[in-house]
């Protein structure tokens, strides 16, 4: 990944967003060519060195039964993204100044490289489930008592455990970016925070806001 130095993403970021995430793409290259599978992952930070990303693939998908090509501590990547959004020149404060702007995008994200284990073990795929279940389901905001595995007939979650397979991506490296209006003045961030939060893209506003460099 490209990343100029003013965007170098620093630990608490990265932890940020591993710990954050919803779902990513998973990528391997087989002997035929690129797979990607975009699946809901857990970040499990005592695993090996740098942590493991936990998820599980449909059984049918043939991305599983694939060994990927290359060395294996870095067989497959992980595309972790956080918030993203259109930046308008028309928020810089410098456009009334020189007019020298033009558009971009702000984002954050994170490339994870690592090694792929297969686990096709109900009793490790069920606690995956768990731990899915558990930290989304733990969000809710309604007044209803959030889902657990539980609430299902215990026959019917079998027979889902059977029709998926457990990938852990156990890391080996992260290249992370955090491209959020710091290279620019700050009455030039001043106006895209308040750009974003005008569209209602709170997250990328919170993010730009954040990232705020000191002066």
């Amino acid at each position: 990944m490209y990343i100029p130095k003013h965007f170098a993403a620093g630990d608490d970021d990265v932890r940020n967003l591993l710990d954050n995430h919803g779902a990513a793409d998973l990528v391997t290259a087989a002997a035929d060519g690129l797979i990607a599978t975009f699946l809901p992952f857990v970040f499990d930070p005592s695993v090996g060195e740098h942590g493991a990303l936990l998820g599980h693939l449909a059984r049918n998908n043939d991305q599983w039964r694939r060994p990927p090509t290359g060395p294996p501590e870095a067989a497959a990547l992980v595309i972790v993204r956080g918030p993203d959004a259109y930046v308008s020149p028309t928020w810089y404060a410098s456009k009334a100044e020189h007019g020298r702007v033009v558009p971009t995008w702000n984002y954050v994200t994170a490339h994870v490289y690592g090694r792929l284990v297969v686990h096709d073990d109900p009793v490790w795929v069920e606690a995956l489930v768990r731990r899915l279940t558990q930290r989304h389901e733990g969000g809710a905001t309604s007044t209803v008592r959030p889902w657990t595995v539980d609430d299902a007939p215990s026959r019917y979650i079998q027979g889902q455990l059977r029709a998926i397979v457990g990938v852990e991506v156990v890391i080996s490296r992260i290249e992370a970016k955090l491209k959020v209006s710091q290279n620019r003045p700050a009455a030039d961030i001043d106006g895209v925070v308040a750009g974003l939060a005008a569209r209602g893209q709170d997250a990328v506003a919170t993010a730009v806001a954040d990232a705020r460099p000191e002066r």
